[in-house]
C-alpha cells in the first residue's frame, strides 16, 4: 500500500485525539512519500499521551505542511521520494505498525547503503520545519537547578569542572534548609507561571514535601513499577530465542497496565515514566542514570519552563543478573553518586542549552548540606570565583530566576 491510498478506516486502532488529527490532515499525508510518512505516525499514534509542548510541535509540523503546495511538497521531501524500498515494506501494514515499519526501513536502508541519503534528507526536513514554525515569547526565563552529593560528608572532588567556565562558583555557600529554599523557589515560579507540565521536581530518592503544583517524578516513587518490570524483564529474558533486539521490541510494546499503572490519575505522565523505564539504559537498576534520564527526556519533551533535580545515592555496582532480580537488599555508593551526579548535572545544563530561550536561560548547581555552589546566568560572570558569604536565595535572585 502506498499513502495515496490511505483512507479513515485504517487508523481506527489510533487513540481518539491522534485519529482525530490524521483525519483531518489525510489528504496532506496522502501526499507524503512512503520513506517518510511512517515516521510521521509513529509521532501522531502518541499523541494523546504527549505534553503539550508536543503536541504544538505536532500540530504546528501538520499545518506547515498542509499550507504547501504540490509543487512545494515535492521539492520538500524530494530526498525522501529517492529513497528506494523493498516490495516487503511497500506490502508492510506500516499505517497500523508504525513503529515496526521504521525499525525494518532503517535495517534495509543500512543493508541497501541508503542510510546517509535518508539521514541527509531528514536533516534538510528538519531545518526546513524549524524555520517555518514560529517561536514563540517564553512567559518566563528558564531554571535548572541540580542538588548533587546527597549523604557525602566530604570530598576531594573538584566539583562542577565541566561548568565553571560557563559561570561564577561560589565557595561560601550558606547550606541551611537548602532544598528547602529551592523548592520554594521553584513553586513560587509554578504559582506565578502556572503552566501544564511546566515546572518539575525530579527526585532520584525519597522526595521531598512540595506544591502540588509541581509535577513530580521519584526514584522511591516509581518502586512498585520498577520491580514489575524488572520482574517482566526475568521473564522475558528466560524465554528461549529471547535476545537483545527481541526483548527492546517486546519493552517498546509495553503499556501502564501491563507494570500496574492503569489507575493512574495522570496517563501522560504515566506513559512518561514508563518510556523513561524502558527506553533508558539503566533507568530501572541505578538512581543517578534514572534521575539525569528524567531530566533528559523531560526537557527534551515537555520543554519546561522550571526543573529540580536532586540526585541521591545509587546502589553499588554488581553482577547484572542479581540487578535485574532486585531481591538484594542494595549496598549504597555515596562518594560514586557524587561522580555521577555532577556529570549528570552537566548534562542537564546541556540538555537546557537545546531548548528555546536558551540565551537568556539560568542554571544552578549546589553540593547539599555543603557551602559549594554554582550559577550560570546572562547576569553572572564566566569562569569566576566567589568567596564571599552567600545563600541559595541571593544566587536565585542574582540569576534573575
Amino acid at each position: 500500500m502506498l499513502p495515496r491510498d490511505l483512507t479513515a478506516a485504517q487508523f481506527a486502532g489510533y487513540p481518539p485525539e491522534a485519529k482525530k488529527l490524521i483525519v483531518a490532515n489525510l489528504d496532506t499525508l496522502r501526499q507524503l512519500p512512503l520513506s517518510f510518512l511512517p515516521s510521521l505516525l509513529r509521532e501522531i499514534t502518541g499523541f494523546d499521551y504527549k505534553f503539550p509542548a508536543e503536541r504544538k510541535e505536532v500540530t504546528s509540523e501538520l499545518a506547515v505542511l498542509g499550507g504547501l503546495t504540490s509543487a512545494q511538497l515535492t521539492e520538500w521531501f524530494q530526498g525522501f521520494s529517492q529513497i528506494s524500498l523493498s516490495p516487503k515494506l511497500e506490502q508492510f501494514d506500516w499505517s497500523a505498525h508504525p513503529a515496526q515499519f521504521t525499525e525494518q526501513q532503517s535495517e534495509y536502508l543500512w543493508s541497501t547503503h541508503q542510510l546517509d541519503a535518508f539521514r541527509k534528507a531528514a536533516s534538510e526536513y528538519g531545518d526546513r520545519i524549524q524555520s517555518a514554525i514560529p517561536r514563540e515569547t517564553l512567559p518566563v526565563n528558564r531554571l535548572g537547578i541540580a542538588i548533587i552529593g546527597q549523604g557525602v560528608t566530604s570530598t576531594d572532588e573538584t566539583l562542577f569542572r565541566n561548568l565553571r567556565k560557563h559561570g561564577t562558583y561560589f565557595a561560601q555557600v550558606k547550606p541551611d534548609n537548602g532544598v528547602q529554599v529551592l523548592l520554594s523557589a521553584v513553586a513560587a515560579r509554578s504559582a506565578a507561571h502556572p503552566i501544564p507540565y511546566g515546572h518539575w521536581y525530579i527526585d532520584g530518592g525519597q522526595p521531598f514535601d512540595h506544591s502540588p503544583s509541581l509535577t513530580c517524578v521519584s526514584w522511591q516513587g516509581i518502586e512498585p513499577v520498577r520491580a514489575a518490570l524488572l520482574r517482566n524483564m526475568q521473564a522475558e529474558i528466560a524465554r528461549p530465542g529471547m535476545g537483545p533486539e527481541e526483548l527492546r521490541t517486546h519493552l517498546a510494546q509495553l503499556t501502564p497496565a501491563n507494570l500496574g499503572m492503569e489507575s493512574s490519575s495522570d496517563p501522560v505522565l504515566a506513559y512518561f515514566q514508563l518510556k523513561v523505564l524502558t527506553e533508558g539504559s539503566g533507568t530501572q537498576i541505578f538512581s543517578t542514570t534514572f534521575a539525569q534520564w528524567t531530566a533528559r527526556e523531560a526537557l527534551r519533551r515537555a520543554q519546561p519552563l522550571t526543573m529540580l533535580v536532586r540526585f541521591a545515592p545509587r546502589q553499588r555496582q554488581r553482577p547484572m543478573n542479581d540487578l535485574l532480580t532486585n531481591n538484594v537488599v542494595p549496598e549504597l555508593d555515596p562518594a560514586g553518586s557524587l561522580i555521577d551526579a555532577d556529570m549528570g548535572a552537566w548534562y542537564n545544563w546541556i540538555n537546557q542549552q537545546r531548548l528555546p530561550g536558551s540565551d537568556r536561560s539560568s542554571f544552578i548547581v549546589w553540593f547539599e548540606g555543603h557551602n559549594q555552589a554554582l550559577a550560570i546566568s546572562p547576569s553572572l560572570a564566566h569562569g569566576t570565583q566567589s568567596t564571599s558569604p552567600a545563600t541559595l536565595s541571593d544566587l536565585l535572585k542574582w540569576a534573575n530566576a
